[in-house]
């Protein structure tokens, strides 16, 4: 199994995007810093998507400077230098000889230097290709090595005179997925399946909701996974009817549904798996309706997806499908079309169908193109993640609905026949949820 991508992936990365840039660009792209958390703690550190995606390199405070056709080198990386004093208390650093030597850097200097050294190498470029508006103390930051650089205008420096957004070519970079990234999203996908298997073993009346997300967290940290891609949602009975919900302090309670949305992350690329199931290993008559409608949507969509398919297909045929179940079920009344038209079934599907996937959990990356929905290619990877919410206030249905959330969720590649399950190694039909519980009960 591939764990991290070749050092040469990320040259490659940084020669395809200097390669789209306007004549006369510098890109510049920050990476992370480290977080208060409380007093005197911080967060785990997590390096920037985009600048991880350049270089492979997770260290704090860190800058990397791209500059097309500069003979003597086209990367440069500013970063913590090496401090044995400091490193006793945080750890060891590469230092700038470390990033030349092992993360491919043409030159490297220490960050602190980098108002000293950074204005003299954008002197003479025309434009400046960053993330605007991202980080406002970053675009300040800019503002003044731009400022050292009119400074000198009477000594002929020359500063830049467009600020341009970075975004337009990363992002749609990393919105296609190359064949060692996909390896990793299935292995990724195949941790998170896994844990998912081990929830639905494991659940019983009278746990908590963070006792089963324990369950799940250990097994990510077990197969090399220390951190999950985002906050595991782990909602008990009526919060399932809650979309983000993370409290997950509550007891779980026989004869309710647990909904479980949780991925893990592998050398920066997000699992991202929801199944619901029953804590006592049954489903009602009502949930197994509910989750039957659910699944059959879900499966369809699935089905939908190839390439030359439009973005928003696969999210329409949710809606119709989930609508003309609801009516069927007596939850929704009326024609189908006309309830979908005045979205009466936004009171029990809020969300759309999916999100692309990749180094984020709702990854990088257009939906619509010149004002239109984008047609699929190979390469993305999306969610597929239809659900039904019925509101434990919900009055307007019969009482034995309320406080069911149920949502099942895949991630799926597109590939030149169609598309691939990464996620498939988690049981979700009905059948298969409560046989592979009983199982773990007689075990």
């Amino acid at each position: 199994m591939l764990k991290t991508l070749p050092s040469e992936e990320y040259a490659e990365r940084r020669r395809r995007l200097m390669a789209q840039l306007p004549e006369g660009s510098v890109a510049i792209v920050p990476g992370a810093r480290m977080m208060p958390r409380n007093r005197d703690v911080e967060y785990p550190f997590r390096q920037d998507s985009d600048f991880y995606y350049l270089t492979g390199f997770d260290e704090p405070e860190a800058v990397l400077l791209l500059l097309p056709g500069r003979k003597e080198g086209e990367t440069l990386i500013f970063c913590q230098d090496r401090d044995p004093e400091m490193e006793i208390w945080n750890g060891y650093r590469a230092g700038p000889e470390g990033v030349v030597a092992r993360f491919g850097a043409d030159e490297a200097y220490p960050v602190d230097e980098i108002d000293q050294r950074l204005p003299p190498l954008l002197d003479g470029r025309r434009r400046i290709c960053f993330g605007v508006g991202a980080d406002a103390a970053f675009d300040a930051r800019v503002r003044d090595w731009l400022n050292a650089i009119r400074a000198r205008a009477r000594q002929g420096a020359k500063a830049p005179t467009e600020l341009v957004l970075l975004d337009q070519w990363l992002h749609e970079m990393r919105l296609f997925k190359s064949d060692n990234e996909i390896e990793l999203m299935r292995a990724a996908g195949d941790i998170s399946a896994r844990a998912h298997v081990r929830a639905m073993q494991q659940c019983r009346p009278g746990m908590t909701e963070y006792q089963l997300e324990a369950e799940i967290s250990h097994h990510f940290a077990i197969h090399g996974c220390r951190q999950p891609a985002y906050a595991s949602i782990v909602g008990g009975g009526a919060n399932a009817c809650v979309l983000h919900y993370t409290e997950n302090r509550d007891e779980l309670r026989a004869g309710d549904l647990v909904l479980i949305d949780a991925g893990c992350e592998l050398d920066y690329y997000a699992g991202d798996i929801t199944r619901t199931f029953p804590v006592d290993g049954r489903f009602s008559p009502e949930q197994k309706a509910l989750y039957e409608l659910v699944l059959k949507t879900q499966l369809a969509c699935i089905d939908l997806i190839k390439p030359g398919v439009l973005w928003n297909e696969v999210h329409d045929l949710s809606v119709r499908l989930l609508t003309e179940g609801l009516v069927e079920l007596g939850l929704l009344e009326g024609e189908p079309e006309e309830l979908i038209e005045r979205g009466a079934y936004r009171d029990f599907y809020m969300h759309r169908l999916g999100h692309w996937l990749g180094m984020d959990v709702h990854d990088v990356g257009d939906y619509r193109v010149d004002g239109e929905w984008r047609p699929l290619k190979p390469g993305m990877v999306m969610t597929v993640e239809p659900g039904l919410y019925v509101s434990p206030q919900n009055e307007a249905v019969e009482a034995r609905w309320r406080g069911i959330g149920i949502r099942i969720e895949d991630d799926v590649l597109v590939t030149d026949a169609g598309c691939e399950v990464l996620t498939a190694g988690v049981p979700k039909t009905v059948a298969e949820i409560e046989t592979l519980m009983a199982d773990a009960r007689r075990a």
